[in-house]
């Protein structure tokens, strides 16, 4: 398969990467990582402006119509930003969800406002530490009421809304697990921050006691659905990392050309060398996966589910590897507040969780490449 973005495509992402240098540079990623807000504001409109946030909702819903390709390439340069926003979680999860099993009016009434950044979505799914399952679904609907609790929730304290997996019916399988949707402003909600690696991008904890909820497709396809836009979240989030891993690649490359040892550039040591080559090894394979996982996820390929595993996978390990190997080649100096290696170590960390641990999507990759070649 041969696959490449367009020329207008490459444009957008150089107009995303200009205005992201402009608008998230790590001194104002900083003010969001020591300070109380829990997203860029400033940043947060301007991406409304641009029209970043509509990018893949339909025109009809308030959007600008276009592919996720496009989506990809934004995904991609907000990576390399670590811009510290909300963007993932409303539009990559909460966006998708209602694009997914919305009703036209449900449709009519989030995707403009979620599109202009009027309104910021998230997805409450974790109950605790433990990857999320059918049977660790406590959390539970009874007469269009919400009662659990769910923690981590990424963006949780940001969002207008939260798109809530819980339990509708007894039992400890998939099918009685539904989507509803909770107005985090309403009665009946309590949110509290919670500590992270990463606190640009804040997470909560979120108690329902008795909240109003919406129900967001059928009741008992709440599983299904939810597996479905985690392949395509893994996707996008997937450019978003690899947009990371190559920028953490690129200030690991620039230090050791200009540090001296010895006289001469770090970077001429046969052991920074093959770090180096490590690194962009790692984020070359990611790049390959991702754009597997692009042409997939464009053309709605029957191969969607595993190119998003495989993108998830690759791409989780090489924000990883470079974030992490990005500290070593700064030396001690790395390891400072001052130098800006940990912002993308944190980011590396965070992203590596948010939409289940590694180990969860390298088993889905077994499952499905089990599942392909038995069939």
């Amino acid at each position: 398969m041969e696959f490449d973005f367009s020329d207008d495509q490459k444009q957008l992402k150089d107009q995303a990467r200009r205005f992201l240098e402009a608008k998230s540079s790590p001194k104002s990623v900083r003010v969001i990582l020591e300070g109380p807000e829990p997203y860029d504001k400033a940043l947060w409109k301007g991406l409304a402006e641009m029209g970043f946030m509509g990018t893949a909702i339909p025109e009809e819903f308030g959007g600008l119509g276009a592919t996720y390709l496009e989506l990809c390439v934004i995904a991609e340069e907000l990576g390399r930003a670590v811009a510290p926003v909300p963007f993932a979680s409303s539009i990559f999860l909460a966006a998708e969800f209602i694009l997914a099993a919305g009703t036209r009016e449900q449709k009519e009434k989030y995707l403009p406002k979620l599109a202009s950044g009027e309104l910021i979505g998230c997805m409450a799914l974790s109950e605790g530490v433990a990857n999320a399952s059918p049977k660790s679904i406590q959390a539970s609907v009874a007469g269009g009421k919400l009662t659990g609790t769910k923690i981590p929730v990424l963006d949780g304290n940001a969002a207008d809304f939260a798109v809530v997996v819980a339990r509708t019916s007894a039992g400890n399988d998939a099918r009685g697990i539904s989507l509803v949707i909770v107005d985090l402003k309403g009665a009946g909600v309590t949110r509290t921050d919670v500590e992270t690696i990463d606190p640009t991008r804040k997470q909560a904890t979120i108690t329902f006691a008795g909240a109003a909820a919406e129900p967001l497709g059928a009741a008992g396809e709440g599983w299904n659905i939810l597996q479905n836009v985690l392949d395509r979240a893994a996707i996008l989030t997937g450019f978003e990392q690899l947009g990371g891993s190559d920028r953490a690649l690129e200030m690991a490359r620039d230090y050791a050309l200009d540090r001296m040892a010895f006289g001469r550039p770090i970077g001429s040591f046969q052991a920074v060398k093959h770090m180096l080559a490590d690194m962009y090894v790692s984020a070359t394979l990611a790049r390959s996966n991702c754009y597997y996982g692009a042409w997939a996820l464009s053309t709605n390929a029957a191969e969607l589910g595993e190119a998003a595993a495989t993108t998830r996978v690759s791409a989780t390990q090489a924000y990883q590897h470079c974030s992490k190997n990005n500290i070593q080649v700064h030396g001690g100096m790395g390891f400072t507040w001052e130098f800006d290696c940990h912002l993308f170590y944190r980011r590396s960390n965070l992203l590596a969780l948010s939409l289940g641990s590694l180990s969860i999507w390298e088993d889905k990759l077994i499952d499905r490449l089990r599942a392909k070649n038995a069939a």
